[in-house]
């Protein structure tokens, strides 16, 4: 049917062949079962086309025992879709508006990720086929057993034939790293203090293993409920302590670790391998959940909190080597926390116990022992009503690439309604299945689609025409027949591509119909003209809506993605140098811009791409985001000194160079393809002197401790590949002028994934001088040790620019 989205996988020929013969054995079991066996040719065709829609026109992922179980959760929703299609039947305005709204709402849905948007296309259809006249409300009894009947036997099929093994899920991806993490902690804590060959490549390869595009749509972390939020935010987490281990820096040369360091080196391997063992189901609760404080991650949180205090109130400041050891290893620790308390609640869900902050928290969750950010944790607790509220208010937007979706889809069919509806289409629920068959996500996709179409559609119509008119109205000819047509029509369509999939579909609707009514050759003729109206509406709306899909949103989101970071990066460090007490940064703009940036790559990674020379990394932009992110709220967790001239100019230095990059880099995100940017002054200044007493705090932070406000908590935002997605697109701003948005995920610090090229803390710059004389606060180093690995991430995203080869 064409449904196979473009970039996903589920076209492997043996998984394809296996759907197909299940999908065929299920929808001829109905069809037969009512139509030949109990004389109701009303439940033949629901049957029928209740199994046609989830499994052949729906892209559900996974394996069969998986699809089931989603099949199963959305019987009720095809119960609801038929009986409104029914009743809205009885005037062509009620069932046009009916289609406007349902066809808006359930492409919405795609919002909550792709086991969600998976079964999308197949219940519009549901909707779409009981909408047409006649309008029979007597039959309703009819249609809902039919219906029930195929996906009864569809769920039975996909459990029982041909099963096939799943593979590795995310929960086992992550454990695996954590353990890779232990290991890592392992060699650190002894000389030579770095990490072997062999260490550093399992360090890549578990990295790139959690990326989204390595992990089965059925078994990625994309959804909106608290277990998926969970583990997404594990698994960034656990690629955020693989770069901070890879990029650990060594003690002073000729020297050891400091006691208190090595403490927490080993606190961090052990936490990491007890919550792998938690993950993979071969440990218990660990210290996150029972709120006991025993456990190693208790242990790994008290003395990080530890640490954390006497660099907050230490008297003299450290030597360069020193600190920066000591800022990289608060923030592996702290991403060691953010892993193990996220792994909790994905194991257990709202049963996991995370202890609260006590008094005085701020945004890293120190300040009492084992306390648990409630910002970075905020959907800890909460139902599942309540998160699909937030991601789903969160893409409320036109800015939103779900919402311009929903939008074009729900128009199109709308359109494709009157006009079969004024023009008294015969079959014209094939023009609105057209529709929804052949519109992409971009106006050149839709053409080409349509013209593939088109041209597969006229052969199987000729060829079935041919057939209808040697047959005639032998319709035992068509009832053998249409099981292997079938058959070779779902095991074709996914793999050749959409021409093959639309004249396999021709014949196979061609011989169902010839079963249920008396027809002639001319029933081909009609098929053809539906599938020509249905394409040409497709290609008017896709023309009229958003025609560049996501390209156009994509450039423009990341380039607002890196301004904002700049901005963050010059609030923080000019909070730094003034030496601003603790606070929570209001950072809801950058939220706003990495929700937008991120939603709308996964839908990019869907759609054709042309070559694009110069064009940043779109993927090290979104990285870097939540590295600025979580890097400024753990400096301005706490409070620390007003730095001296020397170190301030030090500092406000760095600042510039970087900020100045980041425009530059928000620069050439925003051109076209192929085009140089604009160059306009760069707007990066020096880190500015300290606030007089009782002037606002530099970033608009609130004191530590200060209960969140509902639209700092209220997005999740977790890094999308292709998939769906998962991040939420924003709605804008509500009435008080408050961006609501959700705070991605990640660990402290950056979101800088193992093998990714990002410096973890304190990775990258160059050598300071081990003296006296270089010994500063440790939140100067810890600042110092963020902007240099920021530096790291921002050439990265630079490097296609520079190299002039397409990316992405």
């Amino acid at each position: 049917m064409g449904a196979e989205p473009e970039g996903r996988g589920g076209r492997d020929p043996g998984t394809v062949t296996r759907r197909a013969i299940r999908t065929t054995l299920a929808a001829c079991g109905g069809f037969y079962l009512f139509l030949y066996g109990l004389d109701q040719p009303v439940a033949a065709t629901y049957a029928l086309f209740g199994v046609v829609s989830l499994a052949a026109l729906s892209h559900i992922p996974g394996t069969g025992r998986q699809r089931a179980a989603v099949m199963a959760r959305t019987t009720p929703a095809s119960w609801l879709l038929v009986t409104a299609g029914t009743f809205l039947a009885v005037r062509t305005w009620t069932a046009v508006a009916g289609m406007l709204l349902i066809g808006f709402v359930l492409a919405f849905v795609a919002a909550a990720g792709p086991r969600a948007a998976g079964a999308t296309p197949g219940l519009q259809l549901l909707y779409i086929l009981p909408s047409f006249p006649p309008y029979a409300p007597d039959t309703l009894g009819q249609r809902l057993i039919g219906l029930t009947s195929g996906l009864v036997l569809l769920v039975v099929a996909e459990l029982c034939v041909l099963p096939e093994p799943r593979g590795p899920t995310y929960r086992q991806l992550a454990a695996e790293a954590a353990m890779v993490a232990a290991r890592c902690a392992d060699e650190l804590g002894r000389a030579p203090y770095t990490l072997s060959a062999g260490t550093e490549a399992d360090v890549r390869a578990a990295g790139e293993s959690l990326r989204p595009l390595r992990v089965d749509e059925a078994d990625r972390p994309a959804g909106p409920g608290l277990r998926d939020r969970a583990l997404a935010h594990a698994g960034l987490s656990v690629r955020t302590l693989l770069g901070r281990m890879q990029h650990l820096p060594p003690p002073p040369p000729g020297k050891v670790p400091l006691r208190s360091g090595a403490d927490l080196l080993a606190a961090i391997g052990r936490a990491a391998a007890e919550t792998a063992a938690l993950l993979s189901g071969t440990g218990t609760r660990t210290g996150a959940g029972t709120g006991t404080g025993y456990g190693e991650a208790q242990t790994l949180r008290r003395l990080r909190d530890e640490a954390a205090d006497r660099a907050e109130h230490e008297e003299q400041g450290l030597t360069a080597a020193r600190g920066r050891r000591r800022a990289a290893l608060l923030e592996a620790a702290d991403a060691g926390v953010a892993f193990s308390v996220a792994s909790d609640l994905a194991v257990h869900g709202r049963r996991a116990r995370i202890p609260g902050p006590g008094p005085g928290v701020g945004v890293g969750g120190v300040g009492a022992p084992g306390a648990v950010d409630p910002i970075r944790f905020w959907y800890a607790g909460r139902g599942a009503p309540l998160l699909w509220w937030h991601r789903l208010r969160a893409h409320v937007g036109p800015r939103s690439v779900y919402f311009q979706n929903a939008v074009r889809i729900a128009l199109a069919l709308g359109a494709a309604r009157i006009v079969a509806g004024v023009e008294s289409l015969p079959h014209g629920f094939w023009a609105m299945l057209a529709v929804l068959s052949l519109t992409r996500t971009t106006a050149a996709q839709t053409k080409a689609t349509v013209r593939l179409a088109l041209a597969g559609t006229l052969l199987g119509a000729l060829l079935a025409a041919g057939v209808l008119a040697l047959v005639g109205g032998r319709t035992t000819v068509y009832a053998l027949v249409l099981p292997v047509v079938m058959a070779v029509a779902f095991r074709v369509g996914p793999v050749r591509g959409v021409g093959w999939a639309q004249g396999m579909f021709t014949l196979v609707v061609s011989f169902v119909f010839a079963q249920l009514a008396p027809v002639t050759w001319r029933l081909a003729e009609v098929r053809l003209l539906d599938v020509i109206v249905g394409s040409m509406i497709g290609v008017v709306f896709g023309l009229l809506a958003w025609p560049r899909g996501a390209q156009a949103e994509l450039h423009r989101a990341v380039a607002e993605l890196l301004e904002r970071e700049a901005e963050a990066v010059e609030r923080t460090t000019a909070a730094v140098a003034a030496g601003v007490p603790g606070t929570v940064p209001d950072d809801r703009a950058l939220q706003l811009a990495l929700a937008l940036a991120e939603s709308a790559y996964a839908q990019r990674q869907g759609e054709p791409r042309a070559p694009a020379p110069g064009a940043p990394d779109w993927q090290a932009a979104m990285m870097t985001g939540h590295h600025v992110l979580w890097g400024s709220r753990r400096l301005l967790a706490r409070s620390g000194p007003v730095l001296d001239t020397a170190h301030r100019d030090r500092l406000g230095g760095r600042t510039v160079e970087l900020v100045a990059a980041m425009y530059g880099a928000a620069r050439r995100a925003a051109a076209a393809p192929g085009t140089s940017p604009p160059q306009p002054p760069v707007t990066g200044s020096p880190v500015p002197a300290a606030p007089a007493p009782g002037s606002p705090v530099p970033g608009g932070g609130r004191p530590a401790g200060a209960p969140p406000t509902e639209a700092a908590v209220a997005a999740q935002a977790h890094e999308q590949e292709p998939s769906a997605p998962g991040t939420e697109a924003p709605a804008g701003r509500d009435a008080r002028g408050a961006v609501p948005s959700e705070p991605p995920p990640g660990a402290a610090g950056t979101a800088v994934a193992a093998g990714d090229g990002g410096g973890g803390g304190g990775g990258g710059g160059g050598a300071y001088p081990d003296t006296p004389e270089s010994a500063a606060p440790s939140r100067y180093f810890g600042a110092l040790a963020w902007l240099e690995s920021l530096t790291v991430d921002v050439d990265r995203v630079l490097a296609p620019c520079r190299e002039q080869q397409p990316r992405n």
